[in-house]
């Protein structure tokens, strides 16, 4: 199997807990960071700008995402110049859409011409990866985030719909694809495998690193051992 020496995709790191963060840091496996509203209400964050000048005074040699606010598009662009004025690391995040399905298009266009640096995200279909690639195609840089555990959560096998995707990415070189809400450790090869150029992960995936090549066989007597060691701390009997 692929070893983590030999891995091509980009392993970054998905959270807003500080700490996590730098602890991530030092991990020379990650290469970048994104966060998210929902995981900054998960880790209690309360101060969008505090937490990241923080973030940025710590991590500032490693690309970092950060989300626009708002649902409404010239506040979106408002706060897409805030983000982007942070540090030149910053690669600010806006969804495909608003919350009423209207498209994000035009906003991308103009702030891709602007120069800023973009992640689209929330992108669940290939018809979108096309648009949001034709509408940042000026960005010196962009990220395109499909959100391949969502799409398993429907059933779907994402691998065939994340190898389209790198397809449709080909003519732009500035643009990389991004593995979004991965489920399992394994995903993290899988987007290997595929030439994915990113994946992001969290801490609970992060921490299984360490069982990469673990012996299947030693594994399996440390689950055996695991079970005999809570059936006595539960104080069960037959």
């Amino acid at each position: 199997m692929t070893t983590l020496g030999d891995l091509r995709v980009k392993v970054f790191a998905d959270g807003a807990d500080l700490a996590g963060m730098i602890e991530m840091r030092a991990n020379p496996l990650i290469r970048g960071f994104t966060t998210n509203p929902t995981l900054m209400r998960k880790s209690g964050v309360s101060d969008y700008r505090a937490f990241a000048r923080a973030v940025l005074a710590a991590i500032p040699d490693r690309p970092i995402n950060f989300e626009v606010l708002s649902d409404d598009f010239e506040l979106m662009y408002r706060q897409a110049a805030e983000l982007a004025g942070w540090a030149s690391n910053v690669f600010v995040k806006i969804p495909i859409t608003d919350t009423h399905g209207r498209s994000s298009g035009e906003l991308l266009r103009r702030l891709a011409a602007e120069g800023i640096r973009l992640n689209v995200t929330a992108i669940l279909t290939n018809e979108q990866v096309a648009m949001a690639a034709e509408a940042v195609s000026a960005s010196p840089a962009a990220v395109i985030s499909v959100f391949a555990g969502r799409i398993a959560d429907t059933g779907r096998d994402p691998v065939p719909l994340m190898t389209q995707a790198l397809e449709i990415l080909r003519p732009y070189p500035n643009i990389e694809l991004l593995w979004a809400s991965p489920r399992e450790l394994l995903n993290i090869f899988q987007a290997d495998e595929i030439g994915c150029h990113i994946i992001t992960a969290t801490t609970d995936i992060l921490k299984k690193l360490d069982l990469v090549g673990k012996d299947l066989s030693e594994f399996s007597l440390e689950t055996v051992q695991m079970f005999v060691r809570d059936a006595e701390l539960a104080g069960l009997e037959l």
